[in-house]
C-alpha cells in the first residue's frame, strides 16, 4: 500500500443530491413501462419520507426489495437505456456544496467514490458524469442477458458498504486512515468507522447524535446556505480542526499527485 494514497467516499442520497435517487429511477421506469402506476405512487411517498427522516433497516430492504423486484425479468440493454436517462436527473439535483467537496479531494490528489444502494449502472455511470473516479453500487445478477431478480453481491448498505470500500481499498492501495467519508445516515455507520476522517452530512437525528458525541464534522448542505460545520462536544474546536484537516489534506494530497 502507498501510504500517501487516499480516497473520500460519498454516499449519493441526501448527500450528494437532495433527494432519492431510487425514486428517480422509479419515475423514468414508470415512462418506460416498467413499473406501474400503484408502485409509483407508493415509491414516491416512500421518497418523501425518506427525505425528511433518513433511513431505517425496515426502509432499507424494502428499498432493496423494490430496486430487485423492478429489474427482474428486464434485459440488461432495456436497464441501460433507463439508467442513461437517469443521469441527467440526477446531476440537476446535485448539491453544490458537495460539488464542491467532491473537487476539492480531487485537487488534493484523492481519488473520489460515490457509494449507494443504488443499482450499480445507475452509480457507475453518474460517478462518470460527475468526473468521479468511480462509483460502487448495489450488483445484480445477470443470466443470458437478463436480471434474475436477485443479488450478485452484498447488499450495498450498511456494513455492504464498508466491505464494498475495503474491497477497493485493498485492489487500489487506499489508506483507509486518511480517507474520508460523507453520508446522512446512522444506517451508514460502518462506512463512516472504517475511515480516518468520518463526515456527518444533513444527519438524521441517529447519525447527527453519534457525530456530535464522538466529535465528528457535521456538515449542512441546502440550496440557499452555505456550508455549515457544526461544533461537537467532544472536540470543542470541531470547526478549526475541520479546516485544518481539509487544508492539510490538500497539500499533503498535491504532494502524493506530484508523485505518480
Amino acid at each position: 500500500m502507498t501510504e500517501d494514497k487516499a480516497a473520500a467516499f460519498f454516499d449519493l442520497d441526501r448527500t450528494i443530491i437532495s433527494g432519492s435517487s431510487v425514486f428517480t429511477f422509479g419515475w423514468v421506469a414508470y415512462r418506460a413501462g416498467m413499473v406501474p402506476t400503484t408502485q409509483l405512487l407508493k415509491d414516491a411517498a416512500s421518497a418523501v419520507t425518506f427525505k425528511f427522516s433518513g433511513a431505517s433497516d425496515d426502509k432499507t430492504e424494502a428499498v432493496k426489495a423494490r430496486i430487485l423486484e423492478a429489474i427482474e425479468g428486464v434485459e440488461v440493454a432495456a436497464f441501460t437505456d433507463v439508467a442513461d436517462e437517469v443521469i441527467p436527473k440526477l446531476l440537476h439535483d446535485v448539491r453544490r456544496e458537495a460539488r464542491g467537496l467532491i473537487d476539492l479531494h480531487a485537487d488534493a490528489g484523492r481519488s473520489t467514490y460515490i457509494v449507494s444502494a443504488s443499482p450499480v449502472e445507475i452509480v457507475g455511470r453518474f460517478a462518470d458524469a460527475m468526473e468521479m473516479t468511480g462509483g460502487i453500487g448495489t450488483v445484480s445478477e445477470i443470466a443470458d442477458g437478463v436480471y434474475t431478480g436477485e443479488l450478485a453481491a452484498p447488499f450495498c448498505y450498511g456494513e455492504g458498504k464498508a466491505e464494498a470500500i475495503k474491497t477497493v481499498a485493498e485492489s487500489e492501495g487506499y489508506d483507509l486512515a486518511r480517507s474520508y467519508a460523507y453520508t446522512d445516515s446512522a444506517g451508514d455507520l460502518p462506512m463512516l468507522e472504517i475511515v480516518g476522517h468520518p463526515v456527518a452530512v444533513n444527519p438524521d437525528r441517529a447519525l447527527e447524535a453519534i457525530a456530535y458525541h464522538r466529535g465528528w464534522p457535521i456538515v449542512e448542505f441546502s440550496r440557499t446556505r452555505k456550508k455549515v460545520v457544526k461544533r461537537t462536544t467532544a472536540a470543542s474546536g470541531a470547526v478549526a480542526l475541520a479546516i485544518a484537516t481539509y487544508a492539510l489534506g490538500r497539500r499533503h494530497g498535491r504532494i502524493a499527485y506530484t508523485r505518480r
